[in-house]
């Protein structure tokens, strides 16, 4: 995108990034699961999360089966614990793995149950359907019933990096100008308007555009994000990569390489 901007001015000259990365912090306790969950964290997101999805109208709490996950663990109780995972994390780690690694690592095990005690906030139930071309739906487990989350109506939502790309091609295919002006970050904003960026954009660098959003577009199936405070690498297809900065909660874009 810098490349394609300098119509105004370029965004970022390419090997000039200097992030300076800013750790997010969700609190003492949000820090302290993180810290203390060691090898468990997979199967507790499987434990807590898979077992509350898959019978919503008997079990709609998802702390119910994590209370039941850590109960287990802490009275020793290894082989209700491992009932507990999904089928996917038992495909992933047997029985006998699964004694061995709580065997193995008796402090995490502890520390993960003192601060599963403590929980932050009211556990809720998500679930996600995800379309070839990257597109994901969420919807939210709410009164009984599966409820379609706000973000399904966004249609240049820009909350997440994978969903800011998709915000950008969808932009560029309507020719949303005024829409694709929001992905400039800040700091190359300056002289830079709708306008601009169509004469641009339609103009001496329309085919290059178009090769870079059709690749973009192909890509967008299989991406790989590297995520680094409010800046994130998102990497498309066989080669290409994008870069991003987080401003104000939405994702911009900063560069295409």
């Amino acid at each position: 995108m810098a490349r394609a901007l300098d119509a105004s001015e370029e965004m970022a000259p390419r090997g000039s990034l200097s992030p300076a990365p800013s750790r997010r912090s969700d609190g003492p306790a949000g820090f302290a699961v993180r810290r203390v969950l060691g090898p468990f964290a997979p199967l507790l997101a499987v434990a807590a999360l898979a077992s509350a999805c898959s019978k919503p109208a008997s079990s709609p709490n998802p702390r119910a089966a994590l209370d039941a996950y850590t109960t287990a663990l802490a009275e020793g109780r290894i082989q209700d614990a491992y009932a507990l995972l999904s089928a996917e994390a038992k495909r992933d780690m047997t029985p006998e793995a699964f004694e061995r690694m709580v065997r193995e690592n008796p402090s995490e095990l502890r520390a993960l149950i003192e601060a599963l005690e403590r929980p932050t906030a009211d556990p809720y139930v998500t679930a996600r359907v995800t379309a070839p071309d990257g597109e994901t739906l969420l919807l939210v487990y709410e009164d009984g019933a599966w409820r379609i989350d706000a973000s399904a109506v966004d249609l240049y939502g820009q909350t997440t990096p994978a969903q800011a790309l998709r915000s950008f091609v969808r932009a560029y295919e309507n020719q949303r100008y005024d829409i694709l002006l929001r992905f400039v970050p800040e700091a190359h904003r300056e002289g830079l308007d709708a306008e601009k960026l169509k004469q641009a954009w339609e103009g001496e660098q329309k085919e290059e555009m178009d090769r870079l959003v059709a690749s973009l577009t192909a890509g967008l199936g299989e991406t790989h994000v590297e995520l680094v405070g409010d800046r994130a690498t998102v990497a498309y297809g066989s080669a290409g990569t994008v870069e991003l900065l987080r401003e104000h909660g939405a994702w911009k874009i900063e560069d295409f390489r």
